[in-house]
């Protein structure tokens, strides 16, 4: 791995020990800079989960991803900058209380003198690491987080008290998660193929595009306009997330 253009993607220096300060520091920059989205989904691109692939993708033509592909880069890069890192997989828990199957989420253990959970691949989630021996709160600007021992020595992860998923307690290979990287690319039952989404948080909140639906929420305050035109679009993918597009990513639906 180029170890220094991973870093420059991201607007870090490479970093003198791997604590957790540097650790904290890594997530916090990687949040901030590349867009967690689902654009090659509506655009007709492969999901390839090779590190090679990925990091070709996120860092050489500075995209975005979901999770298995932004954890899963995140992961190599945090194990050549001298981490423990490992895969786990996790149980998402939807809107409904129901939780999903295994592997629907990939998320990142890095062990240092305690074990830390690190995810740059959620969306809306913590912007720092959250550890895992801890049973009290934890405070983050996106939230109180709450960490319990779960089934068979899971962990439960909610935040404001909402249940968000089930991490696994073993680790995983990237490859494992290829299965459930193609369900989510391709079945209409994964809310992946529903619609394109591309967002980023910033210092007061957050800012998404989904479809033609820009979402800024700034200081709790959530606006919402329409873009009428696919210029328009491609205009805000390049200038808003840093995304270079020839073409508006496009849900089944919309498709001609």
């Amino acid at each position: 791995m180029d170890i220094d253009a991973y870093l420059a993607r991201i607007g870090a220096t490479r970093p003198a020990e791997a604590d957790a300060r540097t650790l904290r520091r890594l997530q916090e920059h990687h949040l901030a800079a590349v867009p967690f989205e689902n654009l090659s989904i509506h655009l007709g691109e492969p999901i390839e989960l090779t590190e090679e692939a990925l990091f070709d993708k996120i860092v050489r033509r500075r995209r975005g991803g979901f999770c298995y592909e932004l954890n899963g880069l995140f992961a190599a890069l945090l194990r050549e900058l001298g981490f423990t890192a490992a895969l786990h997989g996790a149980y998402v828990v939807g809107e409904d209380g129901t939780t999903g199957p295994a592997l629907d989420h990939a998320a990142i253990r890095v062990d240092l003198a305690e074990p830390w959970l690190v995810d740059v691949g959620f969306g809306r989630f913590s912007r720092s690491p959250l550890r895992l021996d801890v049973t009290e709160p934890q405070a983050d600007p996106e939230g109180e987080f709450l960490l319990r021992e779960g089934p068979a020595g899971d962990t439960d992860i909610s935040c404001d008290g909402k249940p968000q998923y089930r991490l696994e307690q073993h680790p995983r290979a990237l490859a494992d998660f290829t299965g459930m990287a193609w369900y989510q690319a391709t079945s209409p039952d994964s809310h992946f193929t529903r619609k394109p989404v591309c967002s980023l948080p910033t210092p007061d909140g957050r800012i998404s595009l989904s479809g033609d639906q820009l979402i800024e929420t700034v200081g709790g305050t959530r606006r919402e306009s329409t873009l009428d035109t696919d210029d328009q679009i491609l205009a805000t993918y390049r200038e808003r997330f840093g995304i270079s597009l020839t073409s508006v990513p496009r849900s089944p639906r919309e498709q001609p």
